[in-house]
């Protein structure tokens, strides 16, 4: 999936990443994720599948109230 939208990208820019910078991206992308998902698991005491999935609830709820015209203050946190 991450690399699909690198190639997305690529396309959208009409360029082409050589090898070493789409794993450069790909590396920064993975380690960002790999650390939020523990940083969840340890603060919520929950294993890495959950602590996912909590994280991907959080970002459909803060991309739902962002598409809203009158938003109401729901804690995400």
């Amino acid at each position: 999936m991450t690399v699909s939208y690198f190639e997305w990208a690529q396309n959208i820019q009409q360029y082409r990443w050589e090898i070493d910078r789409v794993v450069e991206e790909l590396e920064k992308v993975m380690v960002r994720a790999c650390t939020s998902v523990r940083e969840v698991a340890k603060s919520r005491g929950v294993d890495l599948r959950t602590a996912s999935f909590v994280l991907a609830l959080r970002r459909v709820g803060r991309a739902a109230l962002a598409r809203r015209t009158i938003r109401e203050q729901i804690d995400l946190e």
